[in-house]
């Protein structure tokens, strides 16, 4: 990773993520801990789309996904009883929402390209939010 992708990686992790923190706690309905691989995401010579690429790619799915499984109840108490953990990376080099979203160990993990099928916003909500209620 460059200075360029550092750079952006930073300033996105510092100003522009905790309000996606919010929303995703807001959404879960408890203080879910959540690991994002800022190294992994920062694909080289993409610094420049990051503010567009990664709340499609990784935090509009995930915010809805779990709006989804906490819409009632049972949902509240089954998501904050099996969810660990939320991990967002890069490992495995994957675009497909079937095979980079997975829900294992009360781990959810959306291992996605941070830059490729980024409007596939429903699909990886719909992927997040069958990864959950399957396991929950």
């Amino acid at each position: 990773m460059g200075l360029a992708e550092r750079r952006a990686a930073k300033e996105f992790e510092t100003k522009i993520f905790p309000g996606w923190k919010d929303k995703i706690i807001t959404a879960a309905q408890f203080d879910v801990p959540i690991e994002v691989d800022w190294e992994a995401i920062s694909e080289p010579e993409s610094a420049h789309l990051y503010n567009e690429c990664w709340p499609q790619v990784y935090f509009e799915s995930l915010v809805e996904g779990l709006k989804g499984v906490t819409m009632d109840d049972m949902g509240k108490e089954a998501l904050r009883g099996g969810l660990k953990k939320i991990v967002i990376t890069n490992k495995s080099d994957t675009s497909s929402a079937s095979n980079a979203i997975k829900f294992e160990g009360g781990v959810l993990t959306i291992d996605h390209k941070p830059c490729s099928n980024v409007h596939h916003v429903d699909e990886r909500t719909q992927v997040i939010r069958k990864a959950l209620e399957e396991k929950l």
